[in-house]
């Protein structure tokens, strides 16, 4: 017994081969995990009863800018057509998103919802927030938004908000969503379209590509557009509910 030990104490290599292969056995499990998600993730959620909209935006900025009272009444018209408002649930302009839905919902007949990451430097959630989901990654996170959200506005932020910009291109690239409105309001995102084509076009990314966001220099044109978009699922909405009833009644 002393000998074993003596031998274990002498040779590293040991310890290193089950410290291999104890990775190997973790990496194999998230990986397995991971396949898991993408096949519930592939499963259509129920139809939901109201339009939802997510909107990406900076927590630094605060209420004496002039874009956090344009991004609270853009989520409070969005209220006011009956539409969930979706943010990150922290402060600055996803505060602000939160607080235009709740201001704007007297009658409490919408959800103000927050997707918040949990990070030991990051704030707290928002105060408008009536529901929130936690996240420890930003992998799951992201995806999370891409589940539940009918639409995506993105105004002015940094690295967090391009990250998540970034994301719904891709998924809209690869058609992983389809059909889903994505909006960039704001000179900044416009000067990195143009970048995006300078740079990308065409050795890299397709012409067609680059017309994915749809980008808008105010607020108020992106409410028209989500208006228009809004009445188009309101209209198939209400006919695959006649659809629907019609099956289930046999005529």
């Amino acid at each position: 017994m002393q000998n074993n030990f003596r031998n274990n104490a002498v040779n590293p290599s040991a310890n290193l081969n089950q410290q291999q292969m104890s990775y190997e056995i973790v990496q194999e499990a998230v990986l397995s995990l991971w396949q898991v998600v993408n096949g519930l993730s592939s499963i259509q959620p129920p139809q939901r009863d109201r339009y939802r909209v997510t909107i990406f935006g900076s927590a630094r900025l605060t209420k004496d800018e002039a874009i956090y009272q344009d991004v609270k009444r853009l989520a409070s018209e969005l209220t006011d057509l009956g539409c969930d408002i979706v943010t990150g649930g922290g402060p600055g302009l996803m505060e602000a998103a939160n607080e235009g839905s709740v201001v704007a919902d007297e009658n409490n007949q919408t959800q103000s919802i927050g997707i918040h990451i949990d990070l030991e430097f990051e704030q707290d959630i928002n105060p408008f927030v009536e529901e929130v989901f936690r996240h420890r990654t930003f992998f799951s996170r992201l995806h999370h938004f891409a589940l539940v959200s009918d639409a995506f506005v993105v105004v002015p932020g940094g690295i967090g908000t391009t990250l998540e910009a970034f994301m719904i291109w891709q998924l809209l690239q690869v058609r992983s969503i389809h059909s889903v409105p994505f909006i960039m309001v704001g000179e900044m995102w416009q000067e990195l379209i143009s970048w995006a084509e300078h740079s990308m076009v065409p050795h890299m990314v397709d012409a067609e590509d680059i017309n994915i966001p749809v980008c808008v220099p105010t607020v108020d044109e992106a409410i028209a557009l989500l208006k228009n978009a809004h009445h188009t699922w309101q209209s198939n909405n209400h006919n695959g509910n006649n659809a629907a009833i019609k099956t289930e009644r046999g005529t």
